[in-house]
């Protein structure tokens, strides 16, 4: 079981999501950023770096609207919709354009691979959490 999950299990306040959804977007997220973070080190390092400069730029937004909805989500005694729910359209939108970017680069390059796939899953977690969201 995730800390996520753990502490939402533990919150006195009542949480208006399931929370294993909750948890799910908010671990999905926490890996995104990380493998984001991780990808652009690598992109970094690579021969052609002129290549790299879209995927490394991709990965940075990720990383930071990731960052940023993992604070949002985890706050959910003082949830708002107003705020919740166009943090994790975005989020879904930039996993979207970095995991597409990602996805280019998956066969020369493994930690775009892994990268790809991260995003791919934060998407998924971000849309069930807005289907989920009240």
């Amino acid at each position: 079981m995730s800390y996520a999950r753990q502490l939402l299990d533990t919150c006195p306040a009542t949480i208006n999501v399931d929370a294993g959804v909750l948890a799910t977007a908010i671990d999905a997220l926490s890996d995104c950023a990380q493998a984001c973070i991780a990808d652009v080190d690598a992109d970094l390092s690579e021969q052609n770096l002129t290549e790299m400069v879209t995927c490394i730029r991709l990965c940075l937004d990720c990383a930071d609207v990731c960052t940023a909805s993992i604070g949002v989500t985890s706050r959910q005694a003082s949830y708002d919709a107003r705020v919740t729910r166009p943090l994790l359209e975005a989020c879904a939108a930039i996993c979207k354009s970095c995991g597409d970017e990602c996805e280019r680069h998956a066969q020369m390059h493994e930690h775009c691979r892994v990268c790809e796939q991260a995003c791919r899953r934060c998407e998924q977690a971000c849309r069930e959490l807005l289907a989920a969201l009240k």
